[in-house]
């Protein structure tokens, strides 16, 4: 049997000290197969997005294990952890989060670069041109629509060839046609790269698309998350 590209067991974390101390991650197990789509769900402040950026290594666990792609992410240092992430795993914020002063190709160049690319500037063309956006390349994220930056963002999630995708309410700032764009771009890339993609999102249309949900509540995986269908016309 495959081993699962993400592998959670009894992950604990507390966010805050003292009285302002939340317990926001609860005996967390969770296992994600190679290739597959998972969507997260739930209620705000269920614990989603916390959980996404353990996956990621963006925050350390305070008991448990936490596992991806075969890589033990708490027994490693902080910088070990960033080499890792830069390698393994893309990430798609709501807010796209480019760099304001960059224009699209060099925002696009900044993993390749890090990871030194023997070529950073013409692998980051092609993964803009793969996302539709092959005349904008000198556009600073000022001058792109919400939609083309989201395209801009997914092209550097890519761009280092990933084995998992993380999106955070990747269609969260968008109008509902642009998000639908957007969530296609997403699902046809990770599929034809075989990038296992895990997502936040309260869109129940989206979540409907993964393969799989699991429905978080109160910093818990529920036993069953509930059966989602997309609305049909």
């Amino acid at each position: 049997m495959t081993e699962p590209v993400i592998e959670l067991e009894d992950v604990s974390l507390t966010l805050g000290e003292g009285a302002s101390s939340v317990h926001v991650l609860k005996d967390v197990s969770l296992s994600v197969a190679r290739g597959q789509s998972t969507a997260i769900i739930g209620p705000s402040g269920s614990g989603k997005s916390t959980l996404l950026m353990v996956i990621a290594g963006l925050e350390r666990i305070d008991s448990g294990a936490v596992r991806v792609d075969g890589t033990e992410l708490n027994r490693l240092g902080e910088d070990a952890v960033a080499a890792f992430r830069g390698r393994t795993i893309g990430i798609v914020f709501q807010s796209f989060h480019l760099i304001p002063n960059m224009t699209a190709l060099e925002n696009v160049a900044v993993p390749l670069e890090l990871a030194h690319h023997p070529d950073p500037f013409a692998a980051a063309e092609a993964e803009l041109a793969a996302v539709g956006l092959s005349g904008r390349l000198t556009h600073y994220p000022g001058e792109l629509s919400g939609g083309e930056q989201q395209r801009v963002a997914i092209a550097r999630a890519l761009a280092p060839a990933p084995a998992i995708l993380i999106a955070d309410e990747p269609t969260g700032n968008l109008d509902q046609a642009t998000g639908r764009q957007i969530a296609d771009l997403l699902f046809a890339k990770a599929e034809e790269r075989g990038t296992s993609l895990v997502l936040v999102t309260h869109d129940p249309a989206l979540a409907a698309r993964c393969a799989r949900q699991v429905a978080m509540r109160s910093g818990r995986i529920e036993p069953t998350a509930p059966a989602i269908k997309a609305a049909t016309a």
